[in-house]
């Protein structure tokens, strides 16, 4: 599946505001993304541009949003989910308009001038995902398989069989468990 430069770090950015839900952690786990100084961060590691000053408004604004992202992934089916886009690129002013700033070439963005971080995060982060159902792919927008995480991913493999949000841990995790459960049950029978 091809998805451009502009696309992958919008659904980057919509996965890493999925996961600082309460429901993207372990059970219990607290929302991080709990004050002013959290929401730079983000806006920073995602180097989202054309953002001003931030305030508590925005803070509010993106827990939204990010809770509209969590509703178009859990969506049954494409029409759920293609209405709830619908309705969260249209509140977002979108308003495509090609740049080529900060040395990238030649690309879209879909928030209107001046829009706030939460406007620019729907804009753009909706139409990543509008994409993706466009292409036939929804399915790809899953939550991690291991019990004790929730977290939020893109499956970009090719085969559509990515379970885990990170191999390395939640799915090594579930390998070695399994192992150790074959081994106990073999050294009982």
């Amino acid at each position: 599946m091809m998805i451009s430069h502009d696309t992958r770090c919008a659904l980057d950015a919509v996965v890493d505001l999925l996961n600082t839900a309460p429901e993207g952690e372990s059970p219990g786990a607290p929302d991080s993304l709990t004050g002013l100084a959290a929401l730079e961060d983000f806006v920073r590691r995602h180097d989202v541009s054309d953002v001003g000053a931030l305030g508590a408004g925005d803070l509010a604004a993106v827990r939204s949003v990010r809770a509209r992202f969590t509703r178009i992934f859990a969506a049954d089916d494409d029409r759920a989910a293609a209405e709830q886009l619908n309705a969260l690129v249209a509140s977002a002013g979108t308003t495509p308009q090609l740049t080529d700033h900060d040395g990238y070439d030649w690309h879209v963005h879909y928030f209107a001038p001046g829009a706030s971080v939460a406007e620019h995060l729907a804009a753009d982060g909706g139409m990543a995902l509008a994409f993706l159902l466009v292409a036939g792919e929804r399915e790809r927008l899953r939550r991690c398989e291991a019990p004790d995480c929730r977290h939020a991913f893109v499956d970009l493999s090719r085969n559509r069989s990515r379970r885990y949000c990170d191999s390395r841990t939640c799915g090594n995790r579930l390998h070695v468990a399994a192992y150790r459960a074959r081994r106990r049950e073999a050294a009982a029978g």
